[in-house]
């Protein structure tokens, strides 16, 4: 006989992709410090405070669905992944990295 569903030991997988979410969130914390850094070393053009705009905004974009995902995966019975917060998650990090290479090469390109 088995149990109950609600009774069901999700065993560690929900906790280890907690973790993965908590890791990558520290990664794009990273990610996105480094690209304030090279903006805000700049000439202080109103690129530069743009571009540091929009990365602050896209961090924040970030962690707030890795902030719901994980609160998701402190049920019982965690959903899976709906594909609109893959979809959010995906273009944040693409987003952030577009921009974060966008001030490195722009100034040199330009200047």
């Amino acid at each position: 006989m088995t149990a109950p569903a609600a009774a069901r030991d999700a065993g560690l997988q929900p906790e280890r992709t907690r973790l993965a979410w908590r890791r990558t969130t520290l990664a794009c914390s990273v990610a996105a410090v480094l690209g304030l850094r090279q903006a805000l070393r700049g000439p202080g053009t109103p690129a530069d405070a743009a571009g540091a705009g929009v990365i602050v905004l896209l961090w924040m974009a970030f962690l707030w669905v890795a902030h719901l995902r994980m609160r998701e995966l402190a049920e019982a019975r965690p959903r899976g992944l709906a594909s609109g917060t893959a979809l959010a998650a995906v273009a944040c990090t693409v987003a952030l990295a577009v921009f974060a290479v966008a001030l490195l090469v722009l100034p040199a390109v330009i200047g």
